[in-house]
């Protein structure tokens, strides 16, 4: 077993999330290849871009662990072994599969990768995790649908040397592990290949045989028939009760989503996780960290039994209706990413400007483990001397006179 008390995993769907979750605190990094991974969506890394993330990742003394949890065809199945086998040349730590066929080839083709137990594996009790075991997996990572209760259960009952992973922030849906059919029958799109074109978020109603083109809205109580709408995932405030249980490894979902969510969310359990290993309660500011993002109205997920609300959440959107959020599927957004710092020198903030902002704005800077900062620039100008008072162009570089010195690739924003 690692050595640390505890590890926080944070999710990279390319090289530019990837270095937030480094920058901002990572014990571990999960992204996937080109194939084979349950991300369609993300950019991912192809060979090239893998070797030279690893090689990143272990300078800096962080893990890679590289997701092959798709439930592969035949023709894929062929394809496996010389795609593992460049996974283990590029020094990957371990192997994140679902499928008992691609852990017998990871064995096989990728010997002493260490392997671990997708979630899509649907692991819910001990006798599956010592099964596992024996197929030579070191690491489950749990179905979302185990409390707190269940895993202290599956802790006692498994090897000392087998670590317990779990998701501990991120989006949730309406399925069993994640394997889910909805996405297919609807559209065509396989879920369970990272195609999912979410239909769990969509708006229904119902429809008489008989009277076509009526449609009646379908509710489950009287604030909107989004009935399938699943609430975030947000444990920042009961890491402790999670460490209590037997978890090693603090998941953040999120592969398909920005660097700046990666830098966030990376950067805020960091802070929580640390205070817990110190016996403190996170401070406010921490726990704020996770309203700064996009996302659905938050709950505790299935730790405490059926899916809390997550009262004591700061999220203002909080309703009582557990698991899911009826009213709408769009997301809670209060601060747009504005900028990246590339450098600070000589009371001159050097910027690459991501997303519109202005004089009269008040900024906040996140760094690495600190508490953002907030200040109002003075002056602003353009890479070519120009004096500004607005930053239009996404990409442009900018300075701004500042004495504010912080470490490059720390991140500005503002409140919408």
């Amino acid at each position: 077993m690692n050595t640390l008390k505890a590890e926080l995993l944070a999710p990279a769907g390319d090289e530019e999330s990837l270095r937030s979750a480094l920058d901002f605190g990572a014990d571990a990094v999960y992204l996937a290849g080109k194939v084979f991974g349950m991300r369609a969506g993300a950019k991912n890394f192809d060979e090239e871009e893998l070797f030279r993330a690893v090689q990143t990742a272990h300078e800096r003394g962080v893990r890679i662990y590289i997701t092959c949890n798709t439930v592969p065809t035949n023709s894929e199945v062929e394809r496996f072994p010389e795609f593992i086998a460049m996974a283990k040349n590029a020094g990957v730590d371990a192997v994140i599969a679902a499928d008992v066929g691609v852990i017998s080839m990871i064995k096989e083709y990728a010997p002493g990768v260490a392997i671990h137990a997708s979630t899509q594996t649907g692991v819910t009790n001990y006798k599956t995790a010592l099964e596992l075991y024996k197929m030579g997996v070191r690491r489950v990572v749990l179905a979302r649908e185990v409390d707190l209760e269940n895993i202290k259960v599956i802790r006692r009952n498994i090897p000392e040397d087998m670590e317990i992973e779990a998701f501990v922030h991120g989006a949730m849906c309406v399925s069993f592990s994640g394997r889910c059919l909805i996405s297919e029958y609807l559209t065509g799109r396989n879920a369970n290949r990272g195609e999912c074109a979410q239909p769990c978020r969509w708006n229904y109603f119902l429809m008489e045989e008989k009277r076509p083109g009526e449609f009646y809205k379908v509710f489950e109580n009287d604030e909107g028939s989004y009935i399938l709408n699943a609430r975030d995932m947000c444990m920042i405030e009961h890491l402790d009760d999670v460490l209590d249980a037997g978890v090693y490894s603090l998941k953040i979902e999120g592969r398909a989503k920005s660097a700046y969510y990666s830098a966030v969310t990376t950067n805020a359990y960091r802070a929580a996780l640390d205070s817990v290993l110190r016996g403190e309660t996170p401070p406010e500011w921490v726990l704020d960290e996770v309203n700064k993002i996009s996302h659905r109205p938050y709950c505790t997920g299935f730790f405490y039994g059926h899916p809390s609300d997550g009262s004591g959440s700061q999220d203002p959107l909080q309703t009582t209706n557990g698991g899911q959020y009826f009213k709408d599927s769009g997301y809670v957004r209060e601060f747009d990413f504005v900028a990246t710092v590339d450098r600070c020198e000589n009371g001159t903030m050097y910027l690459t400007q991501r997303n519109y902002f202005t004089l009269n704005d008040e900024l906040e800077i996140l760094a690495p483990g600190i508490e953002p900062i907030k200040f109002t620039p003075a002056l602003m100008y353009e890479a070519d001397g120009e004096q500004i008072d607005v930053a239009r162009h996404a990409m442009s570089k900018i300075t701004i006179k500042s004495d504010v010195n912080v470490p490059p690739h720390s991140l500005l924003r503002k409140r919408i």
